[in-house]
């Protein structure tokens, strides 16, 4: 079951440069539950909200690349084409 206090986002990104690809991808791996390439599946706290925009931003060339972080509603019908599978809802507490 999920946390009430978590929120699903959709974290997308566009990075110009590989280095910075590399950075951001790595980054966000900490808190994806799903997605794939530039597109993250993420349940986040408040507060990890404002640490990924802040360890984005510190990975990002504004001129250059872009992020996009879309707050979803896990109630909603999802629809999956191809070998898309369900993400699943929960997380780990380490």
């Amino acid at each position: 079951m999920v946390d009430p206090a978590r929120t699903l986002y959709l974290v997308c990104y566009d990075i110009a440069c590989p280095k910075r690809l590399y950075r951001v991808r790595r980054f966000l791996l900490g808190y994806k539950v799903g997605g794939q390439k530039s597109f993250f599946e993420c349940w986040l706290t408040a507060g990890e909200l404002s640490i990924v925009r802040k360890g984005m931003l510190e990975r990002m060339n504004l001129d250059e690349d872009r992020a996009h972080i879309f707050q979803l509603d896990p109630r909603q019908h999802i629809q999956r084409f191809g070998t898309a599978t369900a993400t699943p809802n929960v997380f780990m507490i380490l």
